[in-house]
């Protein structure tokens, strides 16, 4: 992992929800002065999310079928501005968050590509060594069985062997 990229992106990030904060700001004195803005964007969700939580606390207090008065055009012009700002910032919150994501599944699969690249090379190798093997096995004169072959044939010991046990050292004069 590189040192100074983690670092970078979270400088970047947190730069960009700071930044958001007074765009969203600018947004909503343009929502409260632009007469279209007001009537189109800022009041319908202002006035579902006042008749949402009225509804929810009407719930919670027992009352089932009160009618709920819509907020008057300022005070819904405010809470849409409002609404609207916070969404932007929560909206670049989760841009941030989803480009981090995106940024360490690609490094991730970066990782995984470059293993698997090392892996095919050792697996090639590994193929050419033996491929040498057999090749100085072939060249090897009749009746010399190269490292690491078959056992002698079972017809009595091994060419060397003086009658000690399998596995044992041959008796001598060291014993």
């Amino acid at each position: 992992m590189v040192a100074g990229a983690f670092p970078l992106a979270k400088l970047l990030t947190l730069g960009a929800r700071q930044l958001s904060r007074p765009l969203a700001a600018r947004i909503k004195a343009g929502a409260r002065a632009s007469p279209f803005f007001r009537a189109y964007i800022c009041l319908p969700p202002a006035q579902l999310y006042h008749w949402v939580e009225m509804r929810a606390k009407m719930r919670l207090m027992g009352f089932r079928g009160a009618a709920i008065k819509p907020l008057n055009e300022e005070a819904a012009a405010e809470l849409g501005a409002e609404l609207l700002g916070e969404a932007i910032v929560f909206g670049v919150g989760g841009l941030c968050l989803y480009l981090e994501y995106a940024r360490q599944a690609g490094q991730a699969r970066r990782r995984e590509e470059e293993q698997a690249a090392a892996l095919r090379e050792v697996g090639l190798r590994l193929e050419r060594l033996r491929e040498e093997l057999d090749a100085m096995a072939a060249r090897l004169p009749p009746g010399h069985a190269p490292a690491g072959s078959s056992p002698a044939p079972s017809g009595g010991p091994a060419p060397g062997a003086e009658g000690g046990g399998a596995g044992h050292a041959p008796a001598g004069p060291c014993h």
